[in-house]
């Protein structure tokens, strides 16, 4: 008498190892990603033709009004931390596009005095 095995179901590929690997590039990711803070306001820098990237350290930001703010100073309160930064270190500076031409003078002025390395104006590349 031959007695005939049953044929045993072939089971569907499991999906278990790819969530796996998709968790842990999650995780992965969000351990290494650099969260950048807020701006304090909202600043459209001019258009310049040249093709160099902003570093990344402190900004000095100036709105469309000529407001500044940099870390969490804001109006003159920025001063006395600025002039107790690095001054070997450029200062960073994001200006809107609208600010007056005069505001940005007589601020690159004032930081030609506080820092001795000076600033650099960030620009949209063109």
């Amino acid at each position: 008498m031959q007695i005939q095995m049953p044929r045993r179901r072939q089971k569907g590929e499991t999906i278990i190892p790819m969530i796996n690997v998709v968790f842990l590039l999650l995780v992965f990711f969000l351990l290494t990603a650099q969260i950048a803070p807020p701006t304090p306001f909202e600043v459209t820098p001019p258009d310049s033709a040249a093709d160099q990237a902003a570093r990344d350290q402190d900004v000095l930001y100036v709105s469309a009004t000529g407001e500044l703010a940099y870390n969490a100073a804001r109006g003159e309160d920025v001063w006395p931390l600025i002039e107790a930064g690095d001054p070997a270190q450029p200062l960073e500076i994001r200006a809107d596009g609208a600010v007056e031409a005069t505001t940005v003078a007589a601020l690159l002025k004032r930081l030609r005095a506080a820092r001795e390395a000076g600033a650099q104006l960030v620009v949209n590349g063109g």
